[in-house]
């Protein structure tokens, strides 16, 4: 059967947080789809992975045999997190934007992951790993929108799933999600509910269709 890594970076519970809700929408089918399959989950919010250090840099482009105790512990806290990606079969992520950009715990995560001439570089490990990524937002930045250009959740993570680690990366835009909370855009709740709705019944269309497709 296969293996999901869920992701979650998002600092409100479920109950408040837009990309919560829309991944568990799709963890919710995922796991209707396979009864008897495995979803290995993080919650970057509640536990954090370390911050790349140092001695966990430069020990991804040392020989082990010459690693410091340090660099030792350190990489091997890195390959724990690229062994889950390297083994799951798909892949979801919660990436809501803060300050027009991704959550630093879930930089963090990445910035583990990464490692060239393993899942980065010209034959990455993880390619071609579906990637299911929920980017919601407090506004709008779609195109032709006047913050298009302060759009650097989507455009970051195509550059890095897709072009770094040569994953397939597709999206679920759940936006406006501010406009509940902020009497400024009032006029917009219709909005933001058609957008969550949309977002959530994406959800469900899309991880059904994956878990069919990697059945086949």
């Amino acid at each position: 059967m296969a293996t999901l890594l869920h992701i979650d970076s998002s600092l409100f519970p479920s109950e408040a947080s837009a990309s919560r809700a829309v991944t568990e929408a799709f963890r919710r089918t995922w796991e209707e789809q396979h009864p008897g399959g495995t979803v290995v989950y993080r919650d970057l919010a509640v536990d954090p992975v370390p911050h790349i250090t140092v001695d966990s840099h430069t020990a991804g482009f040392a020989d082990p045999a010459t690693h410091t105790a340090e660099q030792a512990a350190a990489f091997a806290e890195r390959v724990k997190l690229i062994e889950e990606l390297e083994q799951a079969d798909a892949v979801l992520i919660g990436a809501p934007m803060y300050n027009y950009t991704i959550p630093s715990t879930l930089k963090a995560w990445l910035d583990n992951v990464i490692l060239f001439g393993r899942t980065a570089g010209e034959n990455p490990s993880a390619k071609g790993t579906p990637v299911t990524v929920v980017a919601s937002r407090g506004g709008s930045y779609a195109p032709g929108t006047p913050r298009e250009s302060y759009e650097y959740v989507q455009n970051y993570l195509r550059a890095v799933l897709g072009d770094a680690l040569g994953m397939e990366v597709d999206f679920i835009v759940p936006e406006l999600t501010m406009a509940p909370q902020n009497p400024a855009m009032a006029e917009l709740v219709p909005l933001y509910e058609a957008s969550r709705t949309r977002a959530l019944d994406e959800a469900a269309t899309k991880a059904k269709q994956l878990t069919e497709r990697l059945a086949a």
